[in-house]
């Protein structure tokens, strides 16, 4: 089973920055790509940024020139440094993986349990 362990959640000022990371462990024979997902409450589910096996990013146009997702391929870990944080950033953040335990089948998606951030003005 495929885990994901995330840290550096927690509470800022508006203006101010985290860097959360996101450390997977288990059996993996691929990963396609990790990145973070946002919820705030009464809110759907929303990507924020996202990274490919090949380096390739993609952001959330809320986000965008703020976060910065990255990744260290040999410890499986994806960081996101998050910048000018701003009170509707505030939002229960889940890293994903998709990757695939062997070879031939079907991408999967695996979740972490979500941290807190939460943003005041």
């Amino acid at each position: 089973q495929v885990q994901l362990v995330e840290s550096g959640g927690g509470a800022v000022q508006a203006g101010g920055s985290l860097r959360l990371s996101c450390a997977a462990s288990g059996r993996i024979f691929s990963i396609n790509a990790m990145g973070w997902y946002r919820q705030a409450p009464g809110k759907q589910r929303e990507p924020v940024a996202v990274i490919t096996n090949s380096g390739t990013t993609n952001y959330a146009d809320s986000v965008k020139g703020r976060f910065t997702i990255s990744r260290d391929n040999a410890k499986n870990t994806v960081y996101l440094q998050m910048n000018s944080l701003k009170p509707e950033d505030t939002a229960v953040y889940y890293c994903t993986l998709q990757g695939r335990l062997t070879a031939f089948v079907s991408w999967y998606d695996y979740w972490g349990q979500g941290t807190q951030v939460t943003v005041s003005s």
